[in-house]
Parts: structure tokens; C-alpha cells; sequence
């Protein structure tokens, strides 16, 4: 059955004293992908912009960008889209990668055509993403040379599952992978980073992943409004398969319900909303709420 996702995302900044200027960039509008589909997607604005425009970037992704140009004392922006997702394999279906790890990573260092030009971005480590002392403890006996490629990512993907604590207090967007190695904890952001930056530093193509994933409350509780969040995972790039999604914040080689609304090196490339403003000194707040619901419905012929 396909899953119909019906997705709200609200951005709200309030400002102790109205900003005189101010502009926004958004990743909130989601992509097809070979198992999604949009239906429908807009980004909704308060105060009115005075500017709005959409464009494509170099991955393919959806980008908005917002200016308000005039006094404001605070300023929202929600996402809404309707997607539908086919069921991706269940991870027993998903078979080897029919190669080995240390084959692919050699066969990336020779690329050439498409696949450099392509493939190749994801490769190179990022700021996030570093290639760093510390990766060894959790890389160095799951990458044995020969390996098949698809039973590395799971095994890297169970490790960072079992041994990392989801801890939100923990991190924010600036956090070193390095930290969070230290400190064994961290959200699904600092997990795909950390599962990026192992794969990487192996010489394989591995991308960051933002969405959503639909959450359920307790049994017998209601469901919050608000109560969702935003998402993120990583792919890996595997030879005649493509891209293979792995979320190691809920170890799932493939994920089972998510939303995918951008890729990139890292989330810096796929920020969901950023901006600055232009005003005197005052203090601001930040409320952000994420709604998913789902629903099966019957696939078209």
C-alpha cells in the first residue's frame, strides 16, 4: 500500500522589537524521489514578503528564498505538502551489494563522466562531516577489507544505534562530531553526520538526508499537534542500486515511513529555514512544530 503523508511545518520568530529588514532561506518544499511522490507543497508567509522566489540548487533540491523589507515584530513560515510514498523493501529484501566496500571506494577514486560529476560531491569530507582521529573506535573492525559494502552500512548503522544515546538536550546545529563521539549521545542529526563522516573517511559516496518521519503517541494517548519533528538520515551510494537510505537513529537499512524533502553534503546545504534580520538589539524566540499524518491508500494502476 502507498502511504499518503499530509505534512504542516511552522517556523514562527518573534522579536522584543520590530526588525526594519530581513531575509529568509527555506528547504521546506520536498522532492520526487523513484519511491515519493508531491502532490501538493507551498510555503505560507507572515507578514506578506515583499520578496519571494523558488529555484532549484545544484542537488535537485527545492529552495525558497523570503524577504521581508519593512518593520516587522516577528515573522512565520510553514511548510505544507501532501506526499505519497510507495513501501520501500524490507530490509531482508534488500539484497548484497554484490561488491565490496573497498572495491567501491576504489572505484570512486577513478571515477570519471557522470558518476564524478554526480557521485563525486559526496565523497570529499565537510566541516560536519570530518574525517577525524576518533571515527576509528567506531569504524575500524566493521570496515575488513572484502566486506560486502551493504553489510557495512547495516553493521555501522546498528553500532551507532546500540552505542549512542538519543539525548535532545545534548547538541545543537554547532556540535562537533567529534563531541558527540565523546560523549556517546546526540539526535538523528548528529547520527547521520557521524554515519556520513565514518563511510566517508573509507573513500565511499554518502549524502545527508532532511524530512520527517511520523511519530505515534503512547497507546491510548492522543496524538499531539506539534508533537512531530524534523528528520534526518543519510544515504550511501551503492554500484546498479543507486542510492540506499539508512537511518541510524532508528537503525533501518531501508527507512519504512519517511519523508524526504532535501540532500546534501551535510545539513548546512539543506538547512530548513535560516535567515538574518536587520534591526536594533533585541531578544528573540524561536518556536518551531512539525505535524505528520499518514494514511494507506490504494496505489494508482
Amino acid at each position: 500500500m502507498t502511504t499518503r503523508f499530509d505534512v504542516v511545518h511552522r517556523t514562527e520568530y518573534t522579536y522584543g522589537l520590530p526588525m526594519s529588514d530581513g531575509y529568509t532561506v527555506a528547504h521546506l518544499l520536498p522532492r520526487d524521489t523513484p519511491t515519493q511522490r508531491v502532490v501538493s507543497a507551498e510555503i505560507q508567509v507572515s507578514p506578506d514578503p515583499d520578496e519571494y522566489e523558488e529555484h532549484t540548487d545544484l542537488f535537485g533540491n527545492r529552495v525558497v528564498r523570503i524577504g521581508v523589507h519593512r518593520p516587522h515584530g516577528h515573522l512565520g513560515v510553514t511548510g505544507r505538502c501532501v506526499v505519497e510514498v510507495e513501501p520501500p523493501a524490507r530490509p531482508e529484501h534488500v539484497p548484497a551489494a554484490g561488491t565490496s566496500w573497498d572495491e567501491v571506494a576504489r572505484q570512486l577514486v577513478t571515477a570519471q563522466g557522470e558518476i564524478a560529476t554526480t557521485i563525486g560531491p559526496f565523497v570529499a569530507a565537510t566541516a560536519a562531516t570530518p574525517s577525524i582521529p576518533e571515527l576509528a573506535v567506531v569504524t575500524d573492525d566493521l570496515f575488513v577489507p572484502g566486506r560486502d559494502l551493504l553489510d557495512v552500512v547495516r553493521a555501522l548503522s546498528s553500532r551507532i544505534h546500540a552505542e549512542f544515546v538519543f539525548d535532545p538536550e545534548f547538541s545543537d546545529v554547532s556540535t562537533p562530531i567529534a563531541a558527540v563521539c565523546a560523549a556517546r549521545r546526540g539526535v538523528c542529526q548528529d547520527f547521520a553526520h557521524l554515519m556520513i563522516a565514518c563511510l566517508r573517511s573509507h573513500g565511499l559516496a554518502a549524502r545527508y538526508v532532511s524530512g520527517y518521519l511520523e511519530t505515534f503517541p503512547p497507546p491510548g494517548q492522543p496524538k499531539l499537534t506539534g508533537s512531530d519533528a524534523s528528520h534526518a538520515w543519510c544515504s550511501v551510494w551503492v554500484p546498479d542500486l543507486g542510492w540506499l537510505d539508512a537511518d541510524p537513529t532508528n537503525d533501518q537499512v531501508p527507512p519504512q515511513r519517511h519523508i524526504t524533502v532535501a540532500w546534501g553534503r551535510d545539513y548546512f546545504d539543506v538547512t530548513p529555514v535560516r535567515g538574518v534580520v536587520i534591526g536594533p538589539a533585541a531578544s528573540q524566540s524561536l518556536s518551531v512544530g512539525v505535524d505528520v499524518s499518514g494514511r494507506e491508500i490504494d496505489a494508482e494502476p
